[in-house]
This record gives C-alpha cells, sequence and structure tokens, in this order.
C-alpha cells in the first residue's frame, strides 16, 4: 500500500477519532484498565476533538498529520511546542497512531519523519514525547528512530479522569532534530 501524509483538516475529525480509539485499544489493552478503554467513544471523540479544532491549531507551529492509504485515513499524529515546564524551548509529539491493522506497515515511520522534518522547519532544535510505561512496542520504535529515554518520568492523571480515573505512568524520550 502506498501512504501519503498530509495536513489533517477539521473534516478529519472522526477519522482521527477512529483511529486514536482503534489503536489504543488494541496497544494499551493490559496497560491500562480495560473499562477505560472500553467506555472510548469514536463519536464523543470526534464532537470533541472538532470543538476544540481551532484551540489546537492556533499555534502555527503545531498541526495534525493524517496518513492515507488506499484513499483512507490510517494514521494520526500530533506535533507542536512543548507542554513540559522544563523544556519549554522544544518541540514535541503529542500522539502518534495507525490503525492496529496496520501495524509495521511503515505508516508510523511516515508519520514521524513528517512531524520530525515539520518540528524542525518551525525552528525546533530538540522535540520529546512520551510513552508509556510498559509499551514495548512503542519504546522500539522510537528507540529505531533515534529517540532516547532522557530519564524524566511523570504521572500523568489528566488523561482518563470519569468513573474509573488511572494515572499514567510515563517515559520521555528526546531528539535531536538538527
Amino acid at each position: 500500500m502506498t501512504v501519503t501524509v498530509r495536513p489533517a483538516t477539521i473534516a478529519d475529525a472522526r477519522a482521527i477519532a477512529t483511529v486514536r480509539v482503534r489503536s489504543w485499544r488494541a496497544a494499551y489493552e493490559g496497560l491500562i484498565d480495560q473499562a477505560v478503554l472500553d467506555r472510548m467513544d469514536i463519536d464523543r471523540e470526534a464532537a470533541r476533538r472538532a470543538e476544540l479544532w481551532e484551540e489546537y491549531h492556533a499555534d502555527p507551529r503545531g498541526g495534525d498529520l493524517v496518513a492515507e492509504g488506499e484513499g483512507a485515513v490510517v494514521g494520526w499524529a500530533a506535533y507542536g511546542r512543548s507542554l513540559d515546564d522544563d523544556l519549554l524551548a522544544n518541540g514535541q509529539l503529542y500522539a502518534i497512531y495507525a490503525l492496529p491493522e496496520e501495524w509495521s506497515s511503515g505508516i508510523g515511520h511516515a508519520l514521524l519523519t513528517d512531524a520530525e522534518r515539520r518540528l524542525a522547519e518551525a525552528g525546533f532544535d530538540l522535540a520529546h514525547l512520551w510513552v508509556l510505561d510498559g509499551n514495548t512496542r512503542a519504546a522500539s520504535f522510537y528507540e529505531r528512530h533515534g529517540w532516547r529515554e532522557d530519564g524524566a518520568e511523570k504521572h500523568d492523571d489528566r488523561l482518563i479522569g470519569g468513573a474509573n480515573p488511572q494515572t499514567l505512568h510515563e517515559r520521555r524520550r528526546v531528539k535531536r532534530l538538527r
């Protein structure tokens, strides 16, 4: 399959939500409480993403990318300025996901290299990302692409609230972009 990476538009909100929900359910099974994964809803995620689209895209140094294969969105990445207080001059890869049936097909590589290029073009010399502790598949992927752990860890309780709150233990990886 030929993969094309392009900037996402608000019209991609549902496709992005589909990629996010389906990939979370597959990638985080056994790492995140199953009730949390089961509660994820594509319609709700798509509506939230569309509602916050302008806010998410207010900074021109960041954005969303989608990977298309055979006319359908099969992957998604989001990037921009750092959200970490200790690395405010850095870029950050916020998210990168591919549909589970497309894993190991080159989609992640295409999204990651495009996001890295865009972060460098936006003026960031360094970038970082966070990997859920225990997600060995993702850690290996980033390692192969030159992202190295810097020793920083966080316990993030912002992503999963509601009826089954969960704190995520994550490890930071960094990469020099230029």
